[in-house]
C-alpha cells in the first residue's frame, strides 16, 4: 500500500517514513502543503497522513482542494490541535480519522491498517482465498497452514492483490501501489515479483495468481 506523509517537522517526517517503510508500505513525503497537494493530485495514494499546521498551504485547505479528485486517498489527520472543535473541523473537511500528537506509532499503524481496509471495503483483517490466508493487521500470510516467508515488497504485492481479489489488476496499478516516487521499478519488476510470489505460494501459485494477457493479474481461489 502507498502512503503520503505531509508533515513540516523533518525529524517526525523521516521517523514516520522509516517506520512505515519497515512495516512494508511504499512511502512518499512532503514538507509543506503545496508540495503535498501536488503529490496527492498526481499519484494514487491509499492513505494520506496529514498535519494541519503546514507552511505554504494548511492541511484543511489541502483537504478542500482534494475533494474533487475522484480517487483521492483516505486521510488520517496527525496534528497537535486537540480541541473538539479542531477534530470536528478536520473530520467535516474530509478526513477519515484524526490522531493527536504526541502519539504511539503502533496506534498510528493500526489506524492506517483500518483505513486501508475501509478503502477496499474489507471488514475483516483476515482474508481467506482458498487455502491462502492473509492477515492484514499482522502483515503475515499462510497457505495450507504454513506461514509464508515473504519480503516486505512481496507481502505488499500479495496484500494488494488480495484486497483487489477477483479483479484484474494492471501492471501500472501494481507499480503505483507498491513503489514510491523515489523508487521507480525496472521494466520487468512486476513480472519478476509475481513470478517469485507464485513460487512461494507453492503448487497452486499459478492458479491463485492468474495472468490476464494484455491486462494484468487476478488473485482468485483455485478451481476445484
Amino acid at each position: 500500500m502507498r502512503v503520503l506523509i505531509v508533515e513540516d517537522s523533518r525529524d517526525l517526517r523521516e521517523s514516520l517514513r522509516a517506520g512505515l517503510v519497515r512495516a512494508g508500505f511504499a512511502v512518499d513525503v512532503a514538507g509543506d502543503g503545496k508540495v503535498g497537494l501536488s503529490h496527492a493530485r498526481n499519484n494514487p495514494y491509499d492513505v494520506l497522513v496529514l498535519d494541519l499546521m503546514l507552511p505554504e498551504l494548511d492541511g484543511l485547505s489541502l483537504l478542500e482542494q482534494l475533494k474533487s479528485k475522484p480517487d483521492r486517498p483516505h486521510v488520517l489527520v496527525l496534528t497537535a490541535k486537540d480541541r473538539v472543535e479542531d477534530r470536528v473541523n478536520g473530520l467535516n473537511a474530509g478526513a477519515d480519522d484524526y490522531l493527536v500528537k504526541p502519539f504511539f506509532f503502533q496506534e498510528l499503524l493500526a489506524r492506517i491498517h483500518a483505513i486501508v481496509r475501509r478503502r477496499y471495503a474489507e471488514r475483516s483483517p483476515v482474508v481467506e482465498v482458498g487455502e491462502l490466508v492473509v492477515d492484514i493487521s499482522a502483515r503475515k500470510a499462510r497457505i495450507g497452514g504454513q506461514e509464508l516467508d515473504l519480503s516486505a515488497r512481496e507481502y505488499a504485492l500479495l496484500e494488494y492483490l488480495t484486497l483487489r481479489r477477483g479483479q484484474t489488476v494492471t501492471h501500472e496499478e501494481i507499480e503505483d501501489h507498491i513503489y514510491g516516487v523515489t523508487k521507480l521499478p525496472s521494466s520487468n519488476a512486476v513480472e519478476s515479483a509475481v513470478c517469485i510470489l507464485r513460487a512461494k505460494l507453492g503448487p497452486h501459485g499459478k492458479e491463485l495468481i492468474r495472468t490476464r494477457r494484455g491486462q494484468g493479474y487476478s488473485l482468485e481461489a483455485p478451481r476445484a
